[in-house]
């Protein structure tokens, strides 16, 4: 398989417009464009009968600490965990590649709806559901596609790895509500090959290029 964006170059930074949130000098952090970058496939294994989309960031500090609090930096050795940014499945194989701003276009507090999605296909809530749990403003199911937001005082740049998985069966096993973490363990039974491309992101002046 072969995966390719021609919104961002693999390895290379992403682009603001596809990011949830940007630089402000003032705030540090406002909200972006948050559109889904465009994707592209071929090569698909024999059998394929669906597609599953993954992006999720392994670059997530452990501990909530010092994230985002003035005076203080996120230091480089914390130990990092995952955070799914989208998890689309079910999507039909026919059509090779996905528009840039097609299954997100904008913020939208509180989340966008789900689980059906565009093409027939199905999104997860991604993790910025649990980030924003406590907030009055922002809490609700985020499903589908919310981009890059990293901690704007952390001392590494952060990687988005955009995973296509192809998949053995038209819908996968999944019921109702489920997350990042759910479809992955369905994902990985029923995945006949995947590919990947990773772009960076920074909110920290001092790393931005």
């Amino acid at each position: 398989m072969k995966v390719w964006s021609d919104s961002f170059a693999d390895g290379a930074a992403i682009p603001v417009e596809f990011a949830f949130g940007r630089i402000d000098p003032a705030a540090h952090v406002a909200l972006s464009d948050n559109r889904n970058p465009h994707l592209a496939w071929s090569h698909l294994p024999v059998g394929t009968r669906s597609l599953a989309v993954v992006c999720h960031d392994p670059d997530v500090p452990s501990s909530g600490e010092d994230v985002n609090q003035e005076g203080r930096t996120v230091p480089a050795d914390l130990a990092r965990v995952d955070f799914h940014h989208w998890v689309l499945v079910d999507l039909p194989p026919a059509r090779t590649s996905i528009a840039a701003g097609e299954f997100a276009n904008g913020v939208t507090p509180r989340g966008k709806p789900g689980p059906s999605a565009g093409r027939g296909a199905r999104q997860a809530v991604n993790d910025y559901t649990g980030w924003f749990a406590g907030d009055p403003d922002m809490s609700g199911d985020y499903y589908g596609y919310d981009g890059p937001c990293p901690p704007w005082n952390d001392s590494i740049v952060h990687h988005y790895v955009f995973t296509v998985h192809a998949i053995d069966v038209d819908m996968l096993p999944l019921m109702g509500r489920f997350n990042g973490a759910d479809a992955m363990k369905v994902i990985e039974r029923h995945s006949l090959g995947h590919a990947s491309i990773t772009g960076t992101y920074t909110l920290n002046p001092a790393l931005a290029g």
